[in-house]
């Protein structure tokens, strides 16, 4: 029988956890590590709590918690354990390294008081935070938006239900330049990423184009605009789903600046 393992994420952890499990994949992705490594370990001091799963010893997963109040990524919301991110990496699904991780985060909100604990999840065919799983975990649906869920396990019969954010960006045109407004969030790797090809890209054309950049992982610019992830192209957004490559990015900036 395979031995699932949980444990608090230690100085040897960061590199898999700050990668998000990407070794060696890429000078690109070890740039991103380093700089959402010095991240995270500020946000452990606000009450961030990384797990990590091991599979006979060898890392598989990894799950973050944080107060609802400080996460960067939403929903909004009071006294409730919030879980941004679960993952396990594919070698090691199917043997309870998920189920671990989720008991873990639930004992820790009870620990802490905590009136429940929420994330967001969607239902759709990929990997990333199944609600499917979470309901199998025990966790009901609060709100949903197309395919994106807002999912908890509340303890207490007072606990209050959170809400999804509500963006208030509105493009502002300045005439005769293309504007890319950056919503960029040092949580999530892909956002990390695409956020430093959109300035790389941006530079190649200089002064014709005007970049806003609104780093949603700080809580007064995620509460301002309430838009924790995004890249608008003179008000148009644009969308990969993974990390925007840059003759994307490029591709929209000429077609603005032909428009």
């Amino acid at each position: 029988m395979p031995s699932i393992e949980i444990r608090d994420m230690t100085a040897d952890d960061e590199y898999f956890v700050s990668t998000c499990s990407h070794i060696n994949e890429s000078s690109e992705i070890d740039a991103c590590g380093e700089r959402r490594k010095a991240w995270l370990r500020e946000m452990c001091d606000q009450g961030l709590m990384v797990k990590v799963a091991l599979l006979d010893d060898k890392r598989v997963g990894m799950l973050y918690a944080l107060p609802i109040e400080v996460s960067p990524w939403g929903p909004l919301g009071h006294d409730l354990l919030m879980i941004p991110c679960l993952f396990v990496l594919n070698h090691g699904k199917g043997k309870g390294a998920g189920r671990a991780l989720i008991a873990e985060a639930e004992k820790e909100a009870k620990r802490r008081g905590k009136n429940g604990i929420v994330t967001l999840a969607f239902h759709w065919d990929f990997w990333f935070m199944p609600a499917s799983f979470f309901e199998k975990m025990g966790f009901t649906e609060v709100d949903r938006r197309g395919e994106e869920v807002i999912i908890w396990k509340a303890f207490d019969p007072s606990a209050e239900a959170p809400k999804f954010l509500e963006s208030t960006y509105e493009f502002k045109p300045i005439s005769g330049k293309v504007v890319i407004d950056l919503f960029w969030n040092r949580f999530c790797q892909t956002s990390e990423i695409e956020a430093e090809r959109v300035r790389e890209v941006t530079d190649e054309f200089g002064d014709k184009v005007v970049l806003n950049k609104y780093p949603a992982h700080e809580r007064e610019t995620l509460l301002r605009y309430q838009h924790p992830r995004g890249i608008f192209v003179n008000g148009k957004e644009i969308f990969w789903g993974y990390e925007a490559p840059k003759e994307g990015i490029r591709e929209a900036v000429e077609k603005a600046l032909g428009e």
